[in-house]
């Protein structure tokens, strides 16, 4: 029997061998948050590399590159505790039903966020979003605490809008659906500085 080598997407430029470099240290982190023994977390990784390797001539986008790649490791952690014993609970963080999944990316963005709002904007504007986004104050409310005309706190809200946003963005990748709802981010490879990844 010959050796199997999958054709190549033509439109691609990455190779296994590039996002092993690129990727193998953090998805065994990945794998490692989720499998107790390290051992089985590099049979975890070896296999996921052979799915990629054998599998990445299906990818149509080098820029889903990423979820692709993690859900190809998600699976493989499932499968392996599905191989185990079907009685061993599946960590939390692996729900095989959708929903959760979904909602994972929002509940982690959502846990970090005060923290980026904290490391990454100049106090006024920290204050501004910790009150109106994270602790639900109306823009009036904050008005009067910090003694701002209406305009003046709607305009010191949407500044930290502005400023946040351009945090976020230097520091990670995200994926949408269709509908625009947030499916997953991942921080950008190299470290942005922020502080808060």
């Amino acid at each position: 029997m010959g050796e199997h080598h999958p054709q190549r997407n033509q439109g691609l430029t990455v190779t296994t061998t590039d996002i092993w470099e690129q990727f193998g240290g953090r998805l065994r982190g990945f794998i490692l948050k989720r499998v107790d023994d390290p051992q089985d977390a590099d049979d975890i990784l070896q296999e996921v590399f052979l799915k990629i390797h054998t599998r990445l001539n299906t990818l149509e986008k080098e820029d889903r590159l990423l979820p692709w790649i993690y859900s190809i490791a998600r699976n493989t952690i499932l499968d392996h505790y599905r191989a185990r014993r079907p009685t061993t609970p599946l960590p939390d963080d692996l729900a095989v039903e959708p929903e959760p999944l979904e909602a994972e990316p929002e509940a982690r963005l959502a846990a970090g966020l005060q923290n980026m709002i904290q490391a990454c904007l100049p106090q006024d504007y920290q204050q501004a979003l910790l009150l109106t986004e994270i602790q639900g104050m109306k823009q009036a409310d904050l008005a009067a605490e910090l003694g701002l005309s209406l305009s003046g706190a709607k305009s010191r809200v949407q500044r930290g809008r502005q400023l946040l946003h351009k945090a976020l963005v230097d520091c990670c990748q995200f994926h949408f659906d269709r509908t625009g709802q947030l499916v997953d981010y991942y921080p950008h490879p190299q470290d942005c500085g922020c502080g808060a990844c």
